[in-house]
Formats: C-alpha cells, structure tokens, sequence
C-alpha cells in the first residue's frame, strides 16, 4: 500500500492571501478559497475604525475556527487612514453631515486599493499566486472601489509591479452574490457566522441600522433564517 504524507500535500497547495475582515463577506470568502484548496494565509487591517476592537476579535476567531496557524495570520496597522479622514467609519460626527454624492460617507477613500497592496507585498515573500477578496457588486453600499472593473485593473498593476516570475489573481467569489446569496452559501459551507461581525459603529451590540448592518439583516430575512448576531434595535 502506498503511504501519503498529507502534511506535505497540505504544503504544495497554492498559496492564497485572503483579506479577513471578521465580517460576513470576509468569512464566506475563506471558507471558499479552503473549499477550492487553497492553503489561506489570512490578512487583517487595523485603520482606527470604530469597531477595530470587536472585527480583531471576529478575526481571531474565525482563524481559531479554521485552525489557522499563527504563520499563516497577519494583522497590519495602518493608522494613516485615520490620519487622512473622510470617512464615517473613522469618525461618526461626519454621518451627520449631508452628503451630495451617490458614494455613501462610510467609504474609506481608496481602503481596497491599500489593502490590496499590503496583500500583494506578503504574497510575493510566500510565493501565494491569488488574493482572495470579498467585495461584491450586487448588495453593496456603492463603494467604488468593490466593483470587479476595479479589480482587473489592480491585478495588471500587481503583475507589471511585481518580479518577473511573480503571478497573482485577484479572486472575488462573492462578485455577483446578493446577501442572500451569501447567506445560502455559508449554509452549505457550515461557516460559523456567529463570529464574524459586520456593524460599522458598535462593538458589543450591532447597532442595526448602519448601511452594512441593514444588508446584513436583509440576507438573513430574505432566507428566513435569524442573524446569530446581537442588535441593539431588535
């Protein structure tokens, strides 16, 4: 009988950086890319924003959940977001300002574009070939930067950026997925949503009314199934 050394199988799977935020999005999109065997290295950015405290912590345990090993997490800070503002999400007084645009005051200026950049630099020291990213078109709050013309243009920048023998794929799963959709496939993919978190403004009880808490809760109804999350407003 032929012995097979699964450790070492695990090691020449395709490395993947998957961008974890602890929210939904974040959490459907890795329980995809360990689905799809990809080996996910898992990447978390701190940038001062309001709930910072509790996605960390929504990051810790769906990594704990997945049994991720410490070589395989990396948490960031960038605190220049902070610095630069113009964003709800960093400070709360600017969501009572009025805003002209169609592009809602909760987007970070340029966040994924960042983010991206940050993934990109890891997955060049571990040889990883795709960034996986939960970003979707469908249900979302209008962000420009979430849009999959975006991302193609990113991954031409990364491969004309990067060494020679550097190839990455910027993979967006969730691109044409409505919240429904998100919800249905985390069923079937037995993703603990109970630990990710999706509130822009609260750490202990979601506040239920943000524009991601609204999309949040509109998935699960549209299921008929109840957000395992807390809301102060139910």
């Amino acid at each position: 009988m032929i012995k097979v050394d699964y450790a070492f199988l695990f090691i020449m799977l395709d490395k993947s950086i998957v961008l974890l935020s602890g929210g939904m999005d974040s959490l459907l999109t890795l329980a995809i890319a360990i689905e799809q065997k990809k080996n996910p290295f898992a990447l978390h950015i701190n940038y001062l924003q309001n709930t910072q405290k509790k996605e960390l912590a929504a990051y810790n345990d769906i990594c704990d959940h997945y049994k991720l090993p410490d070589e395989q997490r990396l948490v960031i800070d960038i605190d220049y977001l902070a610095k630069i503002g113009g964003t709800s999400l960093i400070n709360n007084e600017i969501i009572q300002e009025k805003n002209h645009s169609d592009i809602p005051n909760s987007y970070v200026p340029f966040r994924n574009a960042n983010i991206l950049s940050i993934a990109t630099a890891w997955a060049e020291v571990i040889n990883a070939n795709s960034l996986f990213i939960g970003a979707s078109q469908v249900d979302y709050s209008g962000y420009p930067d979430c849009r999959q013309v975006f991302f193609d243009a990113f991954e031409k920048a990364i491969n004309l950026g990067t060494k020679p023998e550097t190839k990455i794929k910027i993979v967006t799963p969730l691109m044409e997925m409505t919240k429904a959709d998100v919800v249905r496939k985390g069923i079937e993919l037995k993703v603990p949503f109970e630990l990710s978190w999706s509130c822009y403004f609260d750490n202990d009880k979601a506040c239920g009314i943000c524009d991601s808490c609204k999309l949040r809760l509109s998935g699960f109804n549209k299921v008929g199934i109840k957000d395992p999350i807390p809301y102060n407003s139910l």
